[in-house]
């Protein structure tokens, strides 16, 4: 497991894990609800801009975080994340992370200016071609005449499978 570090907004970089980090809110939108692929559970999901003096980052909530946090109060996450989500650098509570509120925290004023979601990043893409022989629009892939690759074919009288 790897040891928590705290930061502060501005250093903030895709791929982060473990890190603590004090803020204040700013603005939160409106929650929608979104159905897990994996268990087909319904769960509430938003997005809050928080920040310090530093910079300013949209911090993503899910169920019961949202109901924790409250325009102009600051918050302490403890074993937060950042990833990348539609292009742009996002801050997270996670499964294993914790977002308190600070009671009586020093007034923070936040750096709208440096939004370090507005930074487009360029994502991986999730799933990979099969390679030239097998890859859709190429001719030869789903849909021509040759759909498993340049040794094999069906039939499309019998179903039986041939060689060229």
């Amino acid at each position: 497991m790897s040891e928590q570090q705290d930061v502060i907004v501005e250093n903030l970089r895709p791929g982060l894990k473990s890190i603590n980090v004090k803020f204040k809110c700013d603005s939160i939108n409106e929650a929608r609800e979104t159905v897990s692929r994996q268990t087909g559970d319904t769960n509430r999901v938003t997005e809050a801009l928080v920040g310090d003096s530093s910079a300013s980052i949209l911090l993503t909530l899910w169920n019961d975080d949202i109901d924790k946090i409250k325009v102009g109060s600051v918050y302490q996450l403890n074993n937060g994340y950042t990833n990348i989500f539609k292009g742009s650098l996002r801050l997270n509570v996670g499964k294993y992370g914790s977002l308190d509120e600070v009671e009586n925290g020093e007034e923070i004023e936040i750096n709208k200016e440096n939004n370090l979601s507005d930074k487009i990043y360029e994502q991986e893409q999730r799933f990979r071609s099969y390679g030239r022989d097998r890859s859709y629009g190429s001719g030869s892939g789903y849909g021509g005449s040759r759909p498993y690759g340049r040794d094999r074919s069906y039939s499309r009288d019998s179903g039986s499978r041939r060689r060229y």
